[in-house]
């Protein structure tokens, strides 16, 4: 699987990027992981064409020593269709440019 991972996070770091997970973001039964949504004017054709099974989202896994970004572009709607797929360059772009933020915001320099 294709990620943007960031480890060697401290307890401290954890707790702060949970908090802003669980304030910010839908999370899966699955401890851990949360939804984050694309945004709609990142969509690729096909993916714009399946109103159906929208919206669309990169997975999160957050644990206590580390934090991935899955690089898949999905749905919760289906587990296989031509809509899902690997990001392009502009959608891998903006969840790093996200993430990035975000350890901005909660001020971890890690």
């Amino acid at each position: 699987m294709k990620q943007y991972r960031i480890d060697e996070l401290r307890l401290v770091e954890y707790d702060k990027i949970k908090r802003y997970f669980d304030d910010h973001f839908s999370f899966s039964d699955l401890g851990g992981l949360y939804w984050i949504p694309l945004d709609d004017d990142l969509l690729t054709d096909v993916q714009a064409a399946h109103t159906e099974c929208r919206p669309f989202f990169f997975a999160v896994e957050l644990e206590e020593t580390c934090i991935s970004f899955e690089l898949l572009v999905r749905t919760k709607a289906r587990i296989r269709c031509d809509c899902i797929g690997y990001a392009t360059e502009a959608q891998r772009n903006w969840i790093v440019r996200l993430a990035d933020s975000i350890f901005e915001q909660l001020d971890i320099t890690t």
